[in-house]
């Protein structure tokens, strides 16, 4: 059962009960990171797009650390970069504020991430970002990749809230309509002013985190 707001529990006063992030692009600048390992802008690029497309066609789960060196290889670079880039995984950094605002968040609301991930790097990059989260969920306990719902799901029921009053902040635009299906409302980090890829929309596009502080 979701958790219903009512005015006896005082959740009236607050438009959500909790607030869901994506993880390595709505929290963290994991760009820099796979630009540096991969040896240029360019090549990280094109290896990052590759290992999404990957992880967004996989559906069910597999090994998360095998797709990004599947992904290294269609983009042409040296087998042993997805190893390095593990290696580097605390090198990892927050959008500038991220941290601040997910612990201001977490002053009046539940926390969560859920992301497309392996438990053991899905954990060391939330706890880069914030350490007490009251969920993360990686696609390996899930059992699937988003935007496949059961992510989603999974997260929901673990936090025991209603997706009406669970906004999502979404890092890509593949994100919003996973989350949008299940009726949670989306809060888009569009940090390079992405258009969206379909008809999902998300209720807020911005540049940064910072509305969150009015809003959630």
């Amino acid at each position: 059962m979701w958790k219903q707001a009512s005015e006896d529990n005082g959740a009236a006063s607050q438009l959500y009960d909790a607030v869901v992030f994506d993880l390595l692009t709505a929290l963290i600048d994991s760009w820099t990171l796979w630009n540096d390992v991969a040896g240029s802008e360019a090549d990280g690029m094109r290896w990052r797009w590759e290992y999404l497309r990957l992880t967004y066609g996989a559906g069910e789960y597999r090994a998360y650390e095998s797709i990004v060196a599947e992904a290294a290889v269609a983009a042409g670079l040296a087998d042993n970069v997805a190893e390095q880039l593990a290696a580097r995984w605390s090198e990892l950094a927050p959008w500038d504020g991220a941290s601040d605002i997910v612990a201001e968040l977490a002053g009046r609301c539940k926390t969560a991430v859920v992301t497309n991930c392996s438990i053991k790097l899905g954990r060391q990059a939330a706890g880069l970002v914030y350490g007490n989260f009251d969920v993360v969920m990686t696609a390996e306990e899930a059992g699937f990749y988003k935007p496949r719902r059961e992510p989603y799901v999974r997260t929901l029921a673990a936090l025991g809230t209603n997706p009406k009053r669970t906004l999502f902040v979404a890092g890509s635009a593949a994100d919003v309509p996973g989350a949008s299906a299940l009726g949670m409302p989306v809060y888009w980090h569009n940090r390079v002013g992405l258009p969206a890829t379909n008809d999902a929309k998300p209720l807020y596009d911005e540049r940064t985190l910072n509305r969150l502080r009015e809003i959630a």
